[in-house]
């Protein structure tokens, strides 16, 4: 992991004093209104303001309580006036009126970049739901590519998941995620059936640019098939059925889906593999999809 040179680390202690001060004029509090309130001196507080404190998150908390705020508050650029207008409506939302809310607005402004979107497919769904086997089968048929979101990830990176992981972390995988994603949209725009990564989904960014790029598909099957075909692959990532603990990585593949479920349902449409062939389960996944468009004379 990159760590911040010392010119960085002056540079964002004096961005933050700034915007310490800024709250407090906004305020209209003193230094010493300020420390009374948080429980801070004021010398510490005016070292803060100068970018001098080394300041911890315990003073950021009592800072931004003091101030009436939230440590996000404090931390994050301050917002437009109307887009803080929204922050506020859309704060009251529960998740299901948000998405609701993401797809009127993405309709509404032109933000889906609907062009296209229902002829690029993504399978999206846990291990073993056997979106690899029904994905390549669907792009045969629809006589369009066939791509791995994980390969294509490694593509852009130039290395292996776990390099990247190890190397970037999960913030570094989810950019080269949202890098790869933009790319295969631009280079496939006339149609693609692409799988990607069970977790995917987890990551309300990437999942929103995902949906606005592509017709998503949920692939689901019950726990125990979900185990099964794992296990018949051989790779029993993440679930840890190497020691016979298959009891354990049962429970653990129920808790991921049930964990999931809502944010999975958010796909266009949902193919359940549950006790269906291989054949039935694609039949019903060409149903599931908009008709593929017929290539140009």
């Amino acid at each position: 992991m990159q760590l911040m040179t010392e010119h960085e680390a002056r540079a964002t202690l004096a961005e933050l004093g700034a915007r310490v001060r800024s709250w407090r004029a906004r305020r209209g509090m003193t230094r010493k209104q300020l420390a009374a309130d948080s429980g801070l001196s004021e010398r510490f507080l005016a070292d803060v303001e100068t970018g001098k404190g080394n300041v911890s998150i315990n003073s950021l908390e009592a800072t931004a309580r003091a101030l009436n705020i939230t440590i996000l508050d404090l931390l994050q650029d301050a917002p437009r006036p109307a887009m803080a207008r929204v922050q506020n409506l859309l704060s009251r939302l529960d998740d299901a009126q948000l998405d609701q809310a993401h797809v009127l607005l993405a309709g509404s402004f032109g933000l889906s970049d609907s062009r296209g979107r229902e002829q690029r497919v993504a399978l999206v769904g846990l291990r073993g739901a056997g979106k690899t086997t029904l994905g390549e089968q669907l792009a045969a048929q629809r006589g369009v590519p066939f791509v791995e979101l994980d390969r294509e990830i490694e593509r852009e990176a130039g290395t292996s998941m776990n390099e990247i992981l190890l190397l970037h972390g999960q913030a570094g995988y989810r950019r080269y995620e949202r890098r790869a994603l933009l790319r295969i949209a631009e280079e496939f725009a006339e149609g693609v059936v692409m799988t990607t990564g069970g977790s995917i989904v987890s990551e309300r960014e990437t999942f929103d640019l995902l949906q606005s790029h592509f017709y998503c598909v949920w692939v689901k099957a019950n726990p125990e098939e979900h185990m099964s075909r794992v296990v018949a692959q051989g790779d029993m990532r993440p679930f840890d059925v190497t020691r016979g603990a298959t009891g354990e990585a049962l429970d653990d593949i129920r808790r991921i889906l049930s964990s999931r479920e809502p944010l999975y349902a958010r796909a266009d449409a949902v193919v359940d593999t549950a006790a269906r062939t291989v054949r039935q389960s694609l039949k019903d996944l060409e149903r599931a999809v908009p008709a593929a468009k017929e290539p140009s004379a």
